[in-house]
């Protein structure tokens, strides 16, 4: 059974950093792109970052270049995304996913439950 548990969201103000967690198990990802995606109350999911299991490429939303950066430990399975300059229009839901290399959520076929980031002004 494939998961992907999401970890470290939380309460934080503006400015602030966080750091997200991505555990996957339950099959081998190494042919897969991982990537984080958002969603706001009342807007659509979007992406954030992507990031090949590899680690040799990553791509970002232009939102949060040079603010987010995304990477992953293939030994521990485990992927990451650092949020340093946090905005409030940063308060999403935050998830995971497993798929190809694309930035459309419909090119992910496996999802986490997500983890709440909200960002106080």
């Amino acid at each position: 059974q494939v998961q992907l548990v999401e970890s470290g969201g939380g309460l934080v103000q503006a400015g602030d950093s966080l750091r997200l967690s991505c555990a996957a198990s339950g099959r081998t990802f190494s042919a897969y792109t991982m990537g984080w995606f958002r969603q706001a109350p009342g807007k659509e999911r979007e992406f954030v970052a992507l990031i090949t299991w590899s680690g040799t490429r990553t791509d970002y939303a232009d939102s949060v270049k040079g603010r987010f950066t995304i990477s992953s430990d293939n030994a521990k399975n485990t992927m990451y995304l650092q949020m340093n300059s946090l905005k409030p229009e940063d308060t999403a839901v935050y998830y995971c996913a497993a798929g190809r290399w694309s930035s459309g959520v419909n090119d992910y076929e496996y999802w986490g439950q997500g983890t709440q980031v909200t960002i106080s002004s």
